[in-house]
Formats: C-alpha cells, structure tokens, sequence
C-alpha cells in the first residue's frame, strides 16, 4: 500500500516539474525525460511520462501537435493551456506550503536531538 502512495506522489510532483518545464518550452516526450534528468529524476522510466502527458492533454492542461523531426519520424510536442498555466501556478503555490511544512518538522525533530 505504502509503494502506491509514493507512485501518486511521485506522479503529482511530476506533473507539476512537467508543468514548469512546458511554461518554458513546447517538448516532447523524450526530451521532458531529459530535461527532468538534468534536475534529478534520472530514475523515473521513460514509460512513466508518456501516460502523465495523456492524462494531462485529456485534463486540458496540454495541447499537442505533431512536428517533423530532422532525426526521424515526426514527434509530439506538448505545450500548456491557459489551464496549464493555472495549475502550474496552484501547484507552485501548493509545494511552497508543504515543502515549508515538512522543513518546519524536520528542523523540530533536529533541534530535539
């Protein structure tokens, strides 16, 4: 039970890692891979994102389109919606209080050793 709980965490805060990094740039799926890589979800599967980011275009959070590619067949760029870009902020706001939360806690458990 517990290992189905940190999968639904672990979705939740990638989708919204995934949120901040399509405010940037419209991507791909592979290269929303490498672009979490680089900030440390390294060992998060490939096959994790691809049903993130159809939950999210069937969400209305992502648009999609699909664009030639000078390495191979054409590919699927996501971008966000105006409701993208609202539930990037909600999530924003949202991991500021928990993570402040969390940080309060474990200085307690700290300054009580």
């Amino acid at each position: 039970m517990a290992k189905d709980n940190d999968t639904q965490m672990l979705k939740g805060i990638l989708q919204g890692c995934m949120l901040f990094l399509l405010a940037e740039n419209e991507l791909y799926g592979y290269a929303i891979g490498e672009a979490l890589s680089k900030y440390g979800f390294d060992e998060i599967p490939k096959g994790t994102i691809y049903p993130l980011l159809m939950t999210m275009e069937k969400k209305g959070l992502l648009n999609s389109r699909m664009k030639s590619s000078p390495d191979g067949p054409n590919r699927k760029y996501y971008s966000l919606t105006a409701a993208g870009v609202v539930a990037k902020q909600t999530f924003a706001n949202q991991w500021h209080v928990l993570s402040q939360s969390v940080e309060r806690l474990i200085q307690e458990e700290n300054n009580e050793s």
